[in-house]
């Protein structure tokens, strides 16, 4: 679970300088304009590029309370129970949700899985402050990745959250077969980015990602709490200013 202790950012070394890693940015996403594409290819690309963790660093994840109590155990006792590679093949993309179902429990025993399913849907929520900040970086126009270890279940999370107004999904595991901390994930991030890997801030809320991402040259934020990971990024020279009122952030959800 997410630590609400203050601590201090696990950083890597930060770029030498930011201008010498300027590309031209492909557009951000898709218009009818061709004009407005052709203005955004222009700009120089806006560093560093963040990449975020998803559960228990932007979203809680149910899996510590919610999905226990779902199958009436107690966390210790889903553990025993639970195959121990099932929802990580399922993570990867390498069996779909029928073939979880099966091998789930070491017993190969029967539950529901759309209960499952609506039980994490209902659990998904924004850690506190999170949207905020997500909010103030795309007004910023921060480019905005997801990097995390999800099946194909993250298109859950996305229905009702609507995650994409501020990133996008281009990094889960059921899409590149690869997990954190994985050092060919991150190296495929990088590579698919086209950006010098110390131009790459990587937020997650286990030590274990972190390792890795400095481990090919990332820099590392590990996730406390929303207002840590603000002073954090701010820290780093990012731009990430409280939003002000309560208006600001109506608009920035609608946008």
């Amino acid at each position: 679970m997410v630590s609400l202790l203050p601590r201090a950012p696990y950083l890597a070394s930060l770029p030498k300088s930011a201008s010498s890693s300027l590309r031209p940015s492909p557009p951000a996403m898709s218009s009818s304009s061709s004009a407005a594409r052709a203005e955004a290819a222009a700009r120089p690309r806006k560093l560093p590029v963040l990449l975020f963790d998803v559960m228990d660093t932007l979203v809680r994840d149910p899996f510590y309370h919610h999905i226990p109590a779902f199958f009436k155990m107690s966390m210790k006792e889903l553990l025993e129970s639970k195959h121990p590679t099932a929802w990580s093949e399922f993570e990867k993309g390498l069996i779909d949700e029928n073939e979880l179902a099966k091998k789930f429990f070491n017993d190969g025993r029967c539950f529901d899985l759309e209960g499952l399913k609506e039980c994490m849907v209902r659990a998904y929520e924004y850690i506190d402050g999170v949207e905020d900040i997500l909010c103030c970086l795309k007004k910023n126009n921060y480019e905005m990745h997801a990097f995390t270890n999800y099946p194909v279940w993250y298109q859950l999370i996305e229905d009702k959250l609507k995650l994409s107004k501020y990133l996008s999904w281009t990094f889960c595991s059921c899409r590149t077969g690869k997990r954190k901390p994985s050092p060919e994930f991150y190296l495929q991030a990088i590579d698919h980015l086209n950006v010098d890997p110390a131009s790459c801030i990587f937020i997650d809320d286990r030590m274990v990602n972190i390792e890795a991402a400095l481990s090919v040259g990332m820099v590392g934020l590990q996730f406390k709490n929303a207002e840590a990971l603000r002073k954090d990024l701010c820290a780093l020279g990012v731009e990430v200013p409280p939003l002000v009122c309560e208006a600001c952030m109506i608009i920035c959800r609608r946008s």
